[in-house]
């Protein structure tokens, strides 16, 4: 409306001729013909006339330099999509079953590759939505009625094809209600309907592509990466969703690199020297535009570094010779994308007929066709005049169908379908005289196209989810070198959903994929320490005891368990024992064995001769509470080589302390009979000393232990008893009883209190009469065991910890050792006369013996007797002084203090003869034993 009011604003009395002038020059008047035709006075956009009118935006030239709007023709990217819409419209209105009785026109800009280029000739979709002309104030000069022909508006458009193009357009067509459907905007942020509602698109947004290239990237190991875009929402928002997603899958990016609107090549050139100082890094994902993908390729060429590089690109790279055309080595080994697309052999056979005679609807083919073949179709230009035999595909004019020809033909398609179910719900067939009062507006027209549903030219369901997104479905294409000087995109895979790929179809620069990592994976058991980014880390050592929990933490195995050899997890320890068959087993149980069967026999020896002589002299009570002491020895040693249960560790605690203390007990309480009796001298003649009768040793003995049993039991009640795991080692488990180190020291060092006074005593009687051997018979014991303790303790706490076979054995030895000692020494003389020297086990005299052993003693007897003359014994009997000719027989000290036989019992016992008058009492002096 703007437009017409400016060329006549004015009354119709004033400048009549000027404004017909204006209006004739005007194109939008002219007469209607039944056929369309191309604007004569506008090269720069197609109008077919037809009842419904599509709109298109289409990049017919690369974005003009130097401060020009267009630059030079696009021949795939432009011309082919062109062609392929005007293909479409064909088809449709040769279909009477697709918009019967209504023929469709188009509307066709060109972009020029440029986001304001196009906000600007998409206006002219805008102008035939604002005309409002009246007839009645014009007249020709003539006087002839004027005939107005004005633009129809557009139902929707077709386009346009870069991201940046489709947000700059959309904005203003929504405020026009103009739905829109591109063929190639793949912008994130073109899904977002609260800004462009009347937006939809058959190509799947980038959200779906950046999730496919995360993937590739994924799938050839390239966990480190560089990004180049474009500045825009396509580049930006792209690479944003690639990044956003490559976090998850473990791919960190190096350095993002972004191409300004006008970068000059030189600033190209410096993003590619950049790219190129980070070694590690060897693959760019590119989301940039096929002209500045080009110059990224051709600055690589200039730095000669062809071989360095390798490209993961988007869609707007895709399978287009364009970028790749005279960059082939720069570009080989490059991965890109296309949405899934199928080759439309209709359409081939469509555009390699065409020629400058048979297509003059289209303004811009005359260019496309000198540029294809090198030619002139006028006498201007300094080149070679066109022969007119050309034809798309001959020699030196290769032909290959644009990539996204498809979709194009699907966007006319939708729209088309659209329209069709709207007009079926609002007129008859045929539509011809239906269209106008049906279609009564763009948000109408919106609801139509969200709910299609066909099957496309391709033969793929096309349709459209709830933000007018189509499905993600893409090819994935290589650059490969063919043979020498020839290159082609080869298909390698698709993705739907997810990645398949046709490995024997990679095919590298060199002989393996592209290396493009941080760093190395690290080596079995060790752990990931990283560097700022995800992808690059250094490695540290788990220890010996733990195991890998994930890439970037060590943890400790449980109890009982072990890392496995490249310490990825835990296995459990195995639990050892002492086998029956080990020498470890077998020494240790021998020997008890023997010592408890050699202990029965001194048992069975000791019942059978309890009357005899040595017997009675031996202090039989306490003998038998040592050899029961030493039997309980060798069962407790027995019980420390079996596996460990409750009751067991039970009984070691109490059987340890208790039979060692039995024995050290009554070896105590001997020695100190023995030493407080000749300690006293003459005095024992006289006054028996205290506490020496059998019943009070036993009484003292069990004192004693009472302390060590009273000791284990409450130790037993601190700590109840268990067994546990031990590691030992670090490769095996041992399972123990559970008992405090500083218990069992305790428990050990009251017996070993008593070895020692046991062995002070025994140092102290060493010199009593040669009669009296059991003393030094205990001393000799005692030195023994002092020296098996000394030698046990290092032995046994330096294995704890350490070889629990070592540690359990030396414990089982040291016990059967010291019993052993105490057996052979105490009990192995009497049993030797007992058994192979009967003779020896009778009373004989002892006054020599006692006069040549122990004069000074004899001296002192025979003094006291003499002064005494006789005395009483508390028997009644008396004591007189014996003669040289009184016959005397022996009597054991135990014999004269009630260690066997009471003193009543003595005044008769042993009696050599009738004779009442002959005293028998005998001294006690002397014993055998």
């Amino acid at each position: 409306m703007a437009y017409h009011q400016s060329a006549c604003s004015f009354p119709r009395q004033r400048g009549l001729n000027q404004c017909s002038r204006n209006l004739s020059d005007n194109p939008r008047f002219h007469s209607r013909k039944t056929d369309a035709k191309v604007s004569p006075k506008d090269k720069n956009k197609i109008q077919l006339d037809g009842d419904l009118i599509f709109g298109g935006l289409f990049p017919m030239h690369e974005k003009g330099k130097s401060g020009k709007s267009c630059g030079t023709i696009k021949k795939e990217k432009g011309i082919q999509r062109l062609e392929a819409m005007l293909f479409a419209v064909d088809r449709i209105n040769a279909d009477d079953s697709l918009l019967p009785g209504v023929s469709l026109g188009v509307h066709i800009l060109d972009t020029c590759s440029s986001d304001t280029y196009a906000l600007e000739q998409c206006m002219d979709f805008i102008k035939a939505r604002l005309t409002s002309f009246d007839m009645s104030d014009y007249k020709c000069e003539n006087g002839r009625n004027l005939v107005y022909a004005p633009v129809k508006p557009v139902v929707g458009v077709i386009g346009a094809a870069a991201s940046t193009v489709s947000i700059m357009v959309a904005n203003i067509l929504r405020l026009f209600q103009i739905p829109q459907i591109s063929y190639a905007s793949t912008s994130i942020d073109l899904s977002d309907k609260s800004r462009f509602e009347y937006f939809s698109r058959v190509v799947p947004p980038d959200t779906f592509q950046a999730q496919a290239m995360v993937d590739i990237a994924k799938a050839f190991g390239w966990n480190y990466v560089s990004t180049l875009a474009d500045e825009g929402d396509y580049g930006v928002k792209g690479i944003g969703a690639f990044r956003e997603r490559s976090t998850d899958a473990g791919i960190c990016v190096a350095q993002s690199l972004t191409i300004l609107r006008d970068d000059a090549d030189s600033r190209i050139e410096q993003l590619v020297l950049e790219l190129l100082k980070n070694e590690r890094a060897k693959v760019v994902v590119m989301f940039a535009n096929e002209d500045n993908a080009k110059r990224v390729l051709k600055a690589l060429l200039k730095v000669n570094t062809t071989s360095e590089l390798t490209f993961l690109a988007s869609d707007s790279w895709g399978a287009k010779i364009h970028p790749v055309k005279g960059q082939e080595t720069a570009a080989e080994g490059a991965v890109t994308l296309l949405p899934k697309r199928h080759v439309i052999k209709e359409f081939d056979e469509y555009f390699t007929n065409l020629t400058v005679d048979n297509n003059n609807r289209n303004p811009w083919f005359s260019e496309f066709w000198q540029e294809t073949f090198n030619c002139s179709l006028t006498n201007k230009s300094r080149t070679k005049q066109c022969s007119g035999n050309e034809f798309i595909g001959m020699k030196g004019a290769a032909y290959n169908q644009e990539g996204l020809v498809q979709f194009v033909i699907d966007s006319v398609y939708a729209l088309a379908h659209a329209l069709h179910n709207l007009l079926s719900e609002e007129c008859t067939i045929p539509f011809s005289n239906c269209t106008t009062n049906a279609i009564r507006s763009g948000e109408e027209v919106l609801k139509y196209i969200r709910n299609v549903s066909f099957q496309g030219v391709g033969g793929d369901l096309v349709g459209f989810n709830k933000e007018g997104d189509s499905f993600g479905k893409y090819d994935i294409f290589q650059y490969q070198q063919i043979s020498k000087g020839v290159y082609k995109y080869v298909h390698i895979g698709d993705w739907i959903d997810r990645l398949r790929l046709k490995n024997s179809r990679i095919k590298w620069k060199k002989e393996n994929a592209p290396y493009s990592v941080c760093s190395e994976a690290c080596p079995s058991g060790f752990a990931r320490l990283e560097k700022g980014l995800k992808c690059c880390w250094g490695c540290f050592q788990c220890a010996f005891n733990q195991y890998l929990a994930d890439e970037y933490t060590c943890k400790d195995c449980p109890e009982g368990s072990k890392p496995s050899r490249n310490q990825s997890i835990c296995s459990p320890l195995p639990v050892l024992s002492l086998e029956w068959r080990s020498f470890w087993m077998l020494l240790p149980v021998a020997f008890t064995s023997i010592g408890a069967v050699l202990t029965i026999l001194v048992i069975a020896v000791f019942i059978r001769y309890n009357e005899t002589p040595v017997i009675m002299a031996s202090g039989r009570e306490l003998c038998y509470v040592l050899l029961i002491g030493i039997l309980m020895a060798y069962g407790t040693s027995v019980m420390m080589l079996v596996r460990p249960t409750v009751i067991l560790c039970t009984l070691r605690r109490l059987g340890l302390g208790v039979s060692l203390c039995l024995i050290y007990a009554a070896m105590l309480t001997k020695t100190n009979r023995i030493y407080r009796i000749f300690n006293n001298g003459i005095k024992a003649m006289v006054k028996r000393p205290s506490y020496t009768s059998p019943r009070s040793q036993i009484v003292i003995c069990f004192g004693i232990v009472s302390v060590q049993i009273v000791g284990g039991i409450t130790w037993l009640g601190f700590e109840k008893p268990d067994t546990m795991f031990v590691l030992q080692n670090q490769e095996y488990l041992v399972l123990k009883c559970r008992a405090s180190q500083t218990a069992i020291i305790v428990s050990l060092t009251y017996n070993i209190v008593l070895i020692i006074i046991c062995t002070v005593y025994g140092v102290k009687t060493r010199k009593i009469p040669q009669n009296f051997n059991e003393a030094k018979c205990i001393a000799f014991t005692m030195y023994s065991t002092c020296i098996v303790w000394l030698a046990f303790i290092p032995i046994y706490f330096g294995a704890s910890g350490g070889d629990f076979k070592i540690e359990v054995t030396s414990l089982c030895m040291c016990v059967s050792i010291s019993a052993t000692v105490a057996l052979v020494c105490i009990f192995a003389p009497k049993v030797y006369i007992v058994l192979l020297q009967p003779h020896k086990n009778i009373r004989q005299g002892a006054s020599t013996s006692l006069k040549n052993n122990h004069p000074t003693l004899s001296r002192i007897i025979s003094e006291q007797a003499e002064s005494l003359g006789t005395f009483p014994f508390q028997n009644g009997g008396v004591y007189t002084h014996p003669n040289q000719t009184t016959q005397t027989t022996h009597t054991t000290i135990n014999d004269v203090f009630g260690d066997d036989v009471d003193l009543d019992d003595l005044s008769s016992d042993d009696a050599t003869g009738d004779d009442k008058s002959r005293t028998k009492l005998n001294p006690p002096m002397e014993a055998d034993i």
